[in-house]
């Protein structure tokens, strides 16, 4: 599995290499609308693959913070049951040590 994620992830950069060198061309990226651009000109040249990776990167980020917060009361359920479960094996340590040596609940315990 571990040769399978390496494989991946190099033909994953070897995608983002060509690219990269197939998308040298400089575009102009205007941040606003047109009728904004007279008030406010904010526009910058940068290459085409750049604005392909930030755009793919911005992605990414959205992506996994909407997962993450899908996934919020799943991990919060999972903590709140790990914690009964110490809770529980405490009392049975506490039970063994305290507990009566005929009594039949801790027989099956043990």
């Amino acid at each position: 599995m571990r040769i399978v994620k390496l494989v991946l992830l190099v033909l994953i950069l070897l995608a983002i290499v060509l690219l990269a060198v197939a998308n040298r061309e400089m575009v102009t990226v205007q941040l606003l609308p047109e009728p904004l651009d007279q008030v406010l000109d904010v526009a910058v040249d940068v290459p085409l693959f750049v604005v392909s990776l930030v755009s793919i990167l911005v992605g990414m980020i959205l992506g996994y913070l909407l997962e993450w917060f899908r996934e919020w009361k799943y991990r919060r359920r999972a903590a709140e049951r790990a914690r009964e479960a110490e809770r529980l094996q405490r009392e049975v340590e506490r039970m063994k040590t305290q507990g009566k040596p005929d009594d039949e609940v801790l027989a099956l315990v043990s």
